[in-house]
């Protein structure tokens, strides 16, 4: 299977209340090694999913508005 076949049934997923999906191939390089602190990954808002929590969240905008 091609990248342009998943990137193409990515494309077609309809939920059935109307959700549709949109996805393009992005061919950009980028760089490698980067390395994130575990007190950088600790403020994101990150949601693990109750099922396969390791390859399935969610991830939302922080809300700094909060005192």
């Amino acid at each position: 299977m091609t990248r342009e076949t998943v990137v193409n049934l990515i494309a077609n997923t309809r939920t059935q209340k109307g959700l549709e999906i949109k996805s393009m191939l992005d061919q950009n390089q980028y760089e490698t090694g980067i390395k994130i602190s575990d007190e950088e990954m600790a403020r994101l808002n990150i949601r693990k999913a109750k099922f396969h929590g390791e390859w399935k969240y969610k991830i939302s905008p922080l809300d700094n508005h909060k005192n």
